[in-house]
């Protein structure tokens, strides 16, 4: 911080007595601190002997700039900001204890000059003007802040690749993960869920703001950002606390996110992330949504060789592929509404709000075009791999 002002000269040789006496004064100053700020209140945080250099360097700047007119070398206060920020020490404590300091010196200095011939109230108000420029909690404050911003990015940086690491699987060591999750502020143990979300372009959160929000859900994550996808791992520990991360997720307009089931264990994400994918490959079209991973046998045999779940859906429906997108969309609706209804005529048409007829006509006509009959146990198999693989990978290119 510049100076604007400069310290009267009659107060120079107050200031040189008490700069031979700034051993006894730093004591006191730390002394004081250490009774009012709580922070400094025991040896944990900050050492006697270091609090008292600290105070020492700080008195000699002030006296020395009074008695001499040096130059404002900020030094001692910027190195003092700097490392309460690498301490985590809070700024509010580090201001007071400059308060508190400065208030000792200030008291120190006027009861010296009462007494000192030439001393006048001009003196004391130019004096006034002077200390306040003078600027040692200013010049602690913003090397605090820059530190503490340096740190806020390295810690970040850190964040990122232990994410990173966690989503590739190259943690796989107990102890290694163990470590990972306090540094990420993730419990040790789950449930947990990955959340992979559709970025609006390179560089772009889709989901700003999200590790605050989930917060608010009492449910920690950490997060990385890749060129196509913003992926996280939520932890869902409270009863319903898969549901409360759905909600949350769902409130950010125009999102396109998948979720995987929910897994025990940190070393099961890269798996999980993979589910994350292909639950929100499944939101088709351009419609925002949150789509959950269907954790059931059929989903799970499908995402763990999605090749040959692609080749079966192409071979089972080959020929309902090649029908145009209206038919081949109500065909399959049809199809998977059966499905859901257990095998009930009646109750797909519930749900599809047709009559039963004409389910069953469309039923028959799948039967016709997959040469399989939903008669057939294991063609009814077939008909369920085929169509689950339909929905959880890119659609197939048809022949």
């Amino acid at each position: 911080m510049s100076r604007t002002t400069t310290p009267p000269a009659e107060i120079a040789p107050v200031a040189a007595l008490l700069l031979g006496r700034v051993r006894e004064l730093s004591v006191r100053m730390a002394c004081r601190i250490r009774s009012e700020v709580g922070y400094y209140g025991s040896d944990g945080q900050v050492p006697f002997e270091e609090l008292c250099a600290s105070c020492r360097r700080n008195a000699e700047l002030v006296f020395g700039q009074l008695a001499d007119d040096r130059g404002a070398d900020m030094s001692p206060a910027r190195e003092t900001g700097r490392a309460r920020a690498l301490l985590g020490a809070p700024l509010g404590e580090l201001l007071h204890a400059y308060r508190v300091g400065s208030e000792l010196l200030w008291s120190e200095l006027a009861a010296e000059a009462r007494t000192t011939a030439g001393v006048t109230t001009d003196t004391f108000v130019a004096l006034a003007a002077w200390w306040m420029n003078e600027g040692l909690a200013v010049a602690a404050a913003e090397a605090y802040r820059e530190a503490a911003s340096a740190l806020l990015l390295q810690r970040e940086r850190e964040r990122s690749v232990l994410v990173e690491a966690l989503f590739t699987g190259l943690l796989t060591d107990s102890t290694t993960l163990w470590e990972a999750a306090g540094v990420l502020g993730l419990p040790t143990e789950g449930p947990y869920v990955v959340v992979a979300a559709r970025v609006p372009a390179p560089g772009r959160e889709a989901l700003p703001g999200v590790e605050a929000r989930l917060l608010t859900e009492r449910a920690r994550s950490a997060w990385r950002l890749l060129p196509d996808l913003q992926v996280g791992v939520v932890t869902a520990h409270d009863p319903g606390g898969e549901g409360a991360v759905l909600r949350a997720l769902g409130r950010f307009p125009g999102a396109r996110v998948g979720v995987s089931p929910p897994y025990g264990a940190l070393r099961e994400t890269p798996r999980a992330l993979r589910l994350a994918r292909l639950a929100l490959e499944g939101l088709r079209g351009d419609a925002a949504g949150v789509a959950r991973f269907d954790d059931g046998p059929v989903s799970l045999l499908v995402a763990a060789a999605p090749e040959e779940g692609g080749r079966i859906a192409r071979e089972v429906f080959a020929r309902v592929l090649d029908l145009p997108d209206d038919e081949r969309s109500r065909l399959l609706e049809t199809l998977e509404g059966w499905y859901t209804a257990g095998g009930s005529t009646s109750r797909a048409a519930a749900l599809l709000y047709c009559h039963r007829n004409t389910v069953r006509y469309r039923l028959r006509r799948l039967e016709e075009l997959t040469g399989r009959s939903l008669a057939d146990p294991r063609a009814v198999a077939d008909l369920a791999v085929a169509l689950r693989a339909l929905r959880l990978l890119p659609p197939p290119h048809r022949a």
